[in-house]
């Protein structure tokens, strides 16, 4: 634990960098929206899941694990999930119950750790209700032809997440017009369902929760009254997070503190969508042998405030640097994080300098200092990836490994570990040439470069 360091966080709602003050240290709270779950995760959804399992790293670093509170839901009541249903013929139950292991196992592919809490839409729909109420009951809600809207110019403060007028926001949004709501602006907490849909008893008639009621009782019900940090991608600032401000703040609750929203993510220069023929998903990039790790580090590279751009040259460039990295941290006996990297990581996450920061521990040979780089990042648990201890072990690889080792030992005087490094690959039948140009290996015939593992 470090609680004396100072993280630096961008809060949207006040649209600048702020020193972050938990409210308690004791128990440091945040909550992060997550998947409606009807499909696979596309790659865009996994950068929110990416940037916000490293601020809960930095939070369980400098607070300590057993004082960091993370919740990310699950939205399993939608109309995508009953169309699904609808179309394939499975049970609702069904579709959400796999989806969201899906979600669950990609997202462990990419280093992301559980949060502590998981909770189904469709697990607090009481709570979901009880908050209706009590809108309805202060005047902020009103029932309609067996809906329930909130009435948005009811709460003063509308717009002020996304810096927008409502009025303004009437005239550039796609917000659907219905006879039964009192204004264009306001939305649905409640709504009906017929025989075909899932849907709860309520005081308004069988139905179903809107989309943005979910999080304002969920969050209330895991982290309480107030709590510190509410995150998700900028897609979601409005109408989702602007809805869920003005119903939990009209229900009495003080909500979040800070909030944190990464930028969307491109494809080699491009939105990604089905039409341009580069929309793929988490699952497929795995099943095409990108690794995991790889996809993470790729994320990592540019700060989460902008937009990322993936492209196959940034997914080479990773995949080459991480098995140089891994190489070299197989060596080392302990795993400490500097202060150099985890000062960069407080300052608003500063991923794209806490990678620059792994470049200087390698080129310097500190192998201990990167793994504990890397563990912090994500990008490394207890064991070297599997994929890198095998494919880690080609000999050009090898060889960038014995030059850098080389090139240190050139500046402090010292070739214990280059000489070793020689000893292991001699041990094998790998002949060892280095000059200024650089080094070379030349193996003996037939050799299997399976014989690596371990040697080095």
């Amino acid at each position: 634990m470090t609680r004396d360091l100072t993280i630096k966080l961008h809060n949207t709602a006040t649209r600048k960098k702020e020193d972050f003050t938990p409210i308690d240290a004791q128990n440091v709270r945040m909550y992060v929206c997550g998947p409606t779950v009807y499909d696979r995760a596309h790659l865009g959804n996994a950068r929110p899941v990416i940037v916000f399992d490293v601020l809960f790293r930095l939070l369980r670093h400098v607070y300590g694990p057993e004082h960091v509170t993370y919740v990310r839901n699950f939205t399993d009541v939608d109309d995508k999930i009953n169309a699904r249903a609808a179309d394939s013929g499975r049970s609702i139950g069904d579709i959400t119950a796999e989806t969201t292991q899906w979600y669950l196992d990609d997202m462990a592919a990419v280093g992301a750790l559980e949060p502590d809490y998981m909770p189904r839409a469709t697990q607090y729909i009481p709570q979901m209700i009880a908050m209706i109420r009590g809108l309805i009951d202060e005047g902020y809600a009103y029932e309609a032809e067996g809906h329930v809207l909130f009435r948005v110019r009811k709460y003063a403060e509308y717009g002020a997440l996304s810096g927008r007028s409502v009025d303004d926001m009437i005239a550039g949004a796609r917000v659907e017009v219905a006879p039964y709501k009192e204004d264009p602006m306001d939305f649905v907490l409640w709504k009906p369902s017929d025989e075909g849909t899932p849907g709860w008893e309520s005081p308004w008639g069988q139905g179903r929760p809107g989309w943005h009621i979910e999080c304002s009782a969920m969050a209330h019900d895991l982290l309480g009254e107030r709590f510190d940090i509410h995150g998700g991608g900028i897609d979601l600032q409005f109408p989702h997070h602007e809805n869920e401000i003005a119903q939990s703040k009209c229900a009495g609750h003080g909500f979040a503190n800070y909030w944190l929203h990464n930028e969307m993510l491109q494809v080699e220069g491009k939105k990604m969508s089905k039409s341009l023929g580069n929309f793929f998903t988490v699952r497929d990039l795995l099943d095409q042998g990108v690794q995991g790790e790889v996809i993470r580090f790729v994320m990592l590279s540019t700060h989460y405030r902008k937009p990322m751009d993936w492209t196959e040259k940034k997914r080479e460039e990773a995949e080459k640097t991480l098995r140089k990295w891994y190489l070299q941290a197989a060596e080392a006996e302990a795993a400490t994080p500097g202060p150099e990297l985890v000062a960069l990581l407080a300052d608003d996450l500063n991923t794209h300098g806490a990678l620059t920061e792994c470049h200087r521990l390698s080129n310097a040979g500190d192998t201990a200092g990167l793994r504990g780089a890397l563990k912090l990042l994500g990008l490394l648990d207890d064991l070297i990836p599997e994929w890198a201890a095998v494919q880690a072990l080609d000999l050009s690889d090898v060889e960038a490994f014995l030059s850098d080792a080389r090139a240190t030992a050139m500046e402090t005087k010292d070739f214990a570990r280059v000489d070793r490094i020689k000893t292991a690959l001699t041990s094998v039948g790998i002949e060892v040439q280095m000059s200024k140009d650089g080094v070379k290996l030349t193996p003996p015939p037939g050799f299997d470069r399976a014989q690596l593992e371990g040697l080095l």
